[in-house]
């Protein structure tokens, strides 16, 4: 059995919004949307590792709020986790500065107006409730 590689994603909320990010490379992603985020790196904790990656991806200080649930596969050995995140006071606004092309802060009205990759889409349909403030729990 292959170890499962975890890959973090940011649903970053702001007033009602969520960020997405569209896809530069590889080329076969180029064009589609998606939560930012990356690898986690040896040692590095799956929080740690948003952190890092969203600065290097858009250039923010962020910091994680809460874990959705669920866990979404990703080509093996990948498996993609999701967490919460806003941004820390008197950060940078989000630009693409890595692997990204284009950013959008899409309301609740807008989500699905982006082509999302298609493993992006059942955690972003996990993350709707946080942009609605409805009860999150199974």
């Amino acid at each position: 059995m292959t170890q499962r590689i975890v890959v973090v994603g940011a649903a970053l909320l702001d007033g009602g919004r969520l960020l997405a990010a569209r896809r530069s490379a590889p080329e076969e992603l180029a064009g589609r949307w998606e939560l930012p985020g990356g690898k986690v790196e040896p040692g590095e904790s799956p929080e740690a590792a948003l952190v890092r990656e969203l600065r290097e991806e858009l250039g923010v200080e962020a910091e994680t709020v809460e874990r959705v649930p669920g866990s979404w596969p990703l080509r093996t050995p990948y498996e993609l986790r999701v967490w919460t995140a806003r941004l820390r006071p008197g950060s940078a606004a989000p630009e693409p500065l890595e692997d990204h092309d284009e950013l959008r802060w899409l309301t609740m009205s807008e989500i699905w107006t982006v082509p999302w990759l298609d493993q992006d889409v059942p955690a972003v349909r996990a993350v709707l409730p946080y942009l609605t403030g409805a009860p999150r729990g199974a």
